[in-house]
């Protein structure tokens, strides 16, 4: 395959993170400084595609999705490797250094992967669909992590799988 060719494909990140204390307190202060500048190397970094902001803020810190005091993260990347090396490779690391210091420890899945038709915006509510079947089943094709990932391609054939048996048990289903 061409490494430069467009993929048809992207991949969705989504991850939560419950709030030690509200973003205004003084102790939240190291965190919040970094929000702006970790935002913008991530918009300049290669491979990045998009990030969810609410309308008119700078960033997604004031929607609460999933509880008062979880704050959300949402981005799409061209591939793996772009969003792992923003992750890990960037001064992004040094928020990932000290996130204890502003969250609690998850003790269920806080973090999603999948892949999207390239194009494709997700919404809020697929996310959270995504991260919910990942804390149900384990990493599938569907929903997965860095530890665990599948390819465009493996979650491509599973997305017709899936879609295939949903209609033979729509075909077999008794009309209401």
């Amino acid at each position: 395959m061409d490494d430069h060719a467009p993929s048809r494909y992207h991949l969705a990140q989504f991850n939560v993170a419950t709030l030690r204390f509200p973003l205004g307190d003084p102790r939240m202060a190291g965190f919040v400084a970094l929000l702006g500048p970790v935002n913008a190397l991530a918009d300049a970094t290669p491979g990045f595609v998009w990030r969810l902001v609410e309308e008119g803020e700078p960033d997604a810190t004031g929607m609460r999705p999933a509880g008062e005091d979880v704050i959300i993260n949402f981005s799409v990347w061209e591939s793996s490797g772009p969003l792992w090396d923003f992750v890990y490779r960037s001064a992004h690391l040094e928020t990932m250094r000290r996130r204890r210091e502003w969250f609690r420890r998850h003790m269920e899945a806080h973090q999603v992967l999948w892949w999207i038709p390239a194009g494709h915006v997700p919404t809020v509510e697929e996310a959270m669909e995504r991260l919910a079947l990942i804390r149900e089943h384990g990493p599938t094709p569907r929903a997965f992590t860095f530890n665990s990932s599948y390819t465009a391609e493996e979650a491509a054939e599973a997305e017709e799988a899936g879609e295939a048996e949903e209609a033979e048990e729509a075909e077999a289903s008794p009309a209401a």
